[in-house]
């Protein structure tokens, strides 16, 4: 634990994860950012909303190196640090969100493909919906800023597990910032499996995009469902006068789901970008 300025073996090994995390982040978001620059011109709808999700993406990982070096030598606790973590949250949740919002237009595509293509204000609506998702986002952050105030912190970019965040801020990100988006996705997936698995077509384009949906819905599920399960079970964890968070499973449990979730940032890139390519152009 990062306490007046020194570190522990924790601390180290969770530097380390992240320095790997925004390498590999920087290289395949950046190079996923150059490629839309590129063909900014040929941009449709999907690609606003690729676009957004690779902002978002872009964005957690930028900040990642003051994580790495509160790990290493210790941020002080200041407005700084609420800052940090909320950007951290915002980027993660607008991601999620993105992703909810592309699986819903995909599904739509796939549903309705004729009202779809002579839809003419596509762009227009794709672009509502992600200024509306950052609004609603930064909205939340307002109107819950004091959660994580710095006398709220044990350090940086942790709580102090005897000022629990409350219940109605978990009941959001669990309710609101995790499962309505994880149903809406696991709907629109199913859905456009079915779809596709009814049509005669036994092309490998077909097989190729079964797959494809299948994995987002997994990488989501595998990514977002243990940090949002690591925050019930901290909320309910019972803390002693005299505790450390180093010694509570729950809080361990906390910092590895994280770091999972995390990793999305990258996941993201392989799968929307490269491997739909084929589908969206």
């Amino acid at each position: 634990m990062c306490i007046n300025g020194s570190t522990n073996t924790v601390d180290t090994l969770q530097g380390v994860a992240y320095s790997f995390l925004f390498l590999l982040g920087l290289v395949v978001n950046a190079a996923v950012l150059c490629a839309f620059i590129a063909k900014r011109k040929s941009w449709t709808d999907t690609h606003i909303y690729m676009l957004n999700l690779a902002l978002a993406d872009f964005a957690l990982i930028l900040f990642l190196p003051f994580r790495i070096y509160d790990y290493f030598f210790c941020l002080p606790k200041t407005l700084l640090c609420t800052f940090l973590i909320y950007t951290h949250y915002i980027n993660m949740y607008a991601s999620m969100y993105t992703t909810t919002a592309i699986s819903v237009h995909r599904y739509l595509a796939i549903r309705f493909p004729l009202q779809a293509r002579s839809w003419r204000r596509k762009k227009v609506v794709a672009v509502a919906v992600c200024v509306i998702i950052w609004v609603f986002l930064v909205t939340m952050v307002v109107v819950f800023c004091e959660q994580n105030s710095t006398e709220h912190l044990w350090t940086c970019y942790e709580r102090r597990k005897d000022h629990p965040m409350s219940l109605t801020v978990i009941s959001l990100l669990v309710f609101v910032g995790f499962l309505i988006p994880l149903l809406i996705i696991v709907f629109c997936s199913s859905r456009i499996i079915c779809i596709l698995l009814k049509t005669p077509d036994n092309s490998e384009e077909r097989k190729s995009i079964v797959g494809i949906v299948t994995a987002n819905v997994i990488v989501f599920v595998v990514c977002y469902t243990p940090i949002h399960i690591a925050f019930l079970i901290n909320y309910n964890q019972e803390v002693t006068e005299n505790w450390e968070s180093t010694s509570l499973p729950a809080h361990m449990f906390l910092l590895v789901c994280e770091w999972i979730a995390s990793t999305n940032c990258c996941f993201d890139s392989i799968s929307f970008y490269f491997l739909l390519k084929q589908f969206y152009s």
